[in-house]
């Protein structure tokens, strides 16, 4: 009994001519693509308004606290710190 072709070297790897038609055809890029992004001035208007209104808010918030803390005045709410503490406990 003979058995041919056990030993053929073209269908040795399949995953090897893939890999090198992979190669080849990488090597003709410079390089992996970027991901770009693009912002309208439209947005940039409107991210800058909103922004400066947002910080002002909440530069006069964390004043209001400050003045609070410093006079001694400033209450902690227990049961709403231990409501919010509770879920990061269980």
């Amino acid at each position: 009994m003979k058995i041919n072709g056990t030993n053929r070297v073209g269908a040795v790897n399949q995953y090897q001519k893939n890999h090198d038609a992979m190669s080849t055809s990488a090597a003709g890029k410079t390089g992996k693509k970027k991901d770009q992004v693009q912002i309208s001035s439209e947005a940039k208007e409107l991210l800058g308004s909103n922004n400066s209104a947002a910080a002002e808010h909440s530069k006069e918030q964390i004043d209001s606290l400050k003045s609070s803390v410093a006079a001694g005045t400033y209450k902690v709410d227990s049961r709403s710190l231990a409501e919010k503490l509770f879920p990061f406990i269980k």
